[in-house]
């Protein structure tokens, strides 16, 4: 055997992790296209059922820590998101983050729900028209846990799916006709397109110009917040009013 001599570079300058639900197709990609070539994002998975139900995202807060151990061992995160909107609003955004806290090394953990009261504080937005691809019950505790924060949602639609793998394939003209027709009934200051699994990045500034408002999206918040969280700079023309402005 010969043995050779090497070099060892330095680690890069912004590390990300994401815990993704097993059964999403869509956020990592997302992140991964909007994400600037100097960050390194860092994905692991975490068991979640094929159906979305008050039970399956409850479940999910045994797995959260075991999914969180297997980013690479000695990694030092800038950010740790973890990837469900209504599974944060279930298990609760502190359980969240203990979880995931202790079991890496992380200067922040955060996920869609603290990611979207911080994206409207920074909009000075209240009032939301409230677009859930989700069943009554799902939508209704995220829905309670906002207007706790002090975020209304008087405009409330939804495309009724329980079933991840067909949430994943609702089309960019599903989601641009419903949001619309949704924020069109009025007296909100922005919409948001709730779920990881939802395909918003490719509608978000198409639909900004026809309605005249903001449009929040579960990965874009979470996106923006990991960023803010890391130091980050985001250049992207997919994420909108938010990224643009802040």
């Amino acid at each position: 055997m010969t043995r050779f001599a090497y070099e060892l570079d330095t680690p890069a300058q912004t590390t990300l992790g994401l815990i993704v639900l097993q059964s999403d197709e869509t956020i990592e990609q997302e992140f991964r296209r909007a994400l600037p070539a100097g960050a390194h994002l860092h994905v692991t998975r975490v068991p979640s059922g094929a159906e979305v139900t008050a039970d399956t995202l409850q479940a999910m807060e045994a797995h959260l820590q075991g999914a969180a151990s297997l980013f690479p061992e000695g990694l030092q995160f800038d950010a740790v998101g973890y990837g469900c909107t209504s599974g944060t609003a279930q298990i609760g955004a502190d359980r969240v983050a203990a979880r995931v806290g202790s079991a890496t090394q992380t200067r922040h953990v955060t996920e869609p729900v603290s990611a979207l009261q911080a994206a409207c504080t920074a909009l000075n937005v209240t009032r939301l028209a409230f677009l859930s691809p989700y069943i009554g019950e799902v939508s209704a505790r995220l829905r309670a846990v906002l207007n706790d924060a002090g975020l209304e949602t008087p405009l409330f639609g939804s495309f009724n799916e329980a079933e991840e793998r067909k949430v994943a394939r609702i089309t960019p003209v599903s989601i641009t006709e419903a949001g619309a027709a949704l924020a069109r009934q009025g007296h909100v200051d922005a919409l948001f397109l709730s779920c990881t699994n939802l395909r918003t990045f490719e509608v978000i500034t198409a639909l900004e110009a026809q309605l005249g408002m903001p449009v929040l999206s579960s990965n874009q918040v979470l996106l923006w917040h990991m960023a803010r969280m890391a130091g980050l700079d985001l250049h992207s023309d997919q994420l909108g009013q938010l990224v643009a402005r802040y």
